[in-house]
C-alpha cells in the first residue's frame, strides 16, 4: 500500500509527540514533523526528542520528513546541522527545503552544501516550490536541482502550490522520476486568489479535504508515480478536533486513490 503521512501543518497545534499519537490513531503509517518553525508560526513547541521517540516506538508510526529548512541569501548551512541530527535520530527519510534566494547560482551552491550535510545523516533534501518564494514553480526548482547535481536531492510537489503557481499537469513529464520521493496532498478552492496575501492565507490555514475543492487531484495523482508516498498537509479552517481532522483527511484521500486506480 502507498505510504500516507500526517503532515505537521494539519495538526500544528499539537506538540510533536501528540502529532505522532494522532497519526497512529488515525491509521497513518508516517508523520511529518516541523522541528524548525517558520516566521510568524502560531504554535512553536519545544523539541523533545526522547518524548517523540517514545511515542514513535509505542505507535509504530515512522517519520517521513522534517521541516522547514529555509535557504535565504544569508543562510549558513551549518546552522541546520542540529535539526538534521534530530531528523536522523528520529529516523526521518527526508527534509523539506524552501528556496528563498533570487540568485540561482548562489542558491544552488547552498542547496548542494545542505545536501552534502544531509548525506552524512542519510537524509534526502527535497526542494518545495511555493508561489511566494523565489523557487516558485517546478521549472525554477529543477534549475536549482540540476545546478546542484546531488544524488540525495528531490522535488517536492505540493498540490495547492502546484496549481496556485499556474502549473499544468503536463509539466511533471519533464521531472526525472529520481527526483520524486514524496508529495504533499490537499484540495483547495478552484479559483486562484488574485491577491498574494489571500493565496498565502489559504495555503497556511484554509485548505480543503481531497474532493471538497476544485483542484485536479486525480490528474495530479495519475501524473505522479503510483507508489509515491503522500503527506497529507491540510490546515483546515473548519473547527474540528485534531484526531477527527486527521481521520477525515486520510479517509478522503483513500476514497480518491481508489477512484483513480486503473
Amino acid at each position: 500500500m502507498r505510504a500516507l503521512g500526517l503532515a505537521a501543518l494539519t495538526v500544528l497545534e499539537l506538540p510533536h509527540h501528540e502529532q505522532v499519537s494522532v497519526a497512529g490513531q488515525a491509521g497513518y503509517s508516517h508523520v511529518g514533523l516541523r522541528l524548525v518553525p517558520v516566521a510568524g508560526q502560531p504554535y512553536q513547541h519545544p523539541v523533545d526528542i526522547a518524548a517523540i521517540k517514545a511515542r514513535l516506538a509505542d505507535t509504530g508510526v515512522r517519520v517521513l520528513d522534517v521541516e522547514v529548512f529555509r535557504l535565504t541569501a544569508e543562510s549558513g548551512v551549518a546552522q541546520f546541522e542540529p535539526a538534521l541530527a534530530a531528523a536522523a535520530e528520529l529516523g526521518s527519510q527526508h527534509i523539506l527545503v524552501h528556496g528563498a534566494d533570487p540568485e540561482v547560482a548562489r542558491l544552488a551552491d547552498r542547496f548542494g552544501r545542505l545536501c552534502d550535510l544531509a548525506a552524512r545523516y542519510g537524509v534526502v533534501a527535497n526542494l518545495e516550490p511555493m508561489p511566494w518564494v523565489d523557487v516558485a514553480n517546478v521549472d525554477k526548482a529543477l534549475a536549482v536541482l540540476r545546478a546542484a547535481a546531488r544524488a540525495n536531492s528531490g522535488l517536492l510537489v505540493d498540490a495547492i502550490h502546484f496549481f496556485r503557481a499556474g502549473e499544468r499537469i503536463e509539466a511533471l513529464a519533464s521531472v526525472p522520476p529520481a527526483y520524486l520521493h514524496y508529495a504533499q496532498f490537499c484540495d483547495a478552492r478552484r479559483e486562484r486568489p488574485t491577491e498574494m496575501q489571500e493565496l498565502i492565507r489559504q495555503a497556511r490555514g484554509d485548505r480543503l479535504m481531497p474532493g471538497e475543492g476544485g483542484l485536479d487531484l486525480a490528474g495530479l495523482l495519475r501524473a505522479l508515480p503510483a507508489d509515491l508516498p503522500l503527506s497529507l498537509e491540510i490546515p483546515y479552517a473548519r473547527p474540528l478536533p485534531a484526531l477527527e481532522r486527521a481521520r477525515r483527511a486520510r479517509e478522503a484521500t483513500l476514497r480518491l486513490l481508489e477512484a483513480v486506480q486503473p
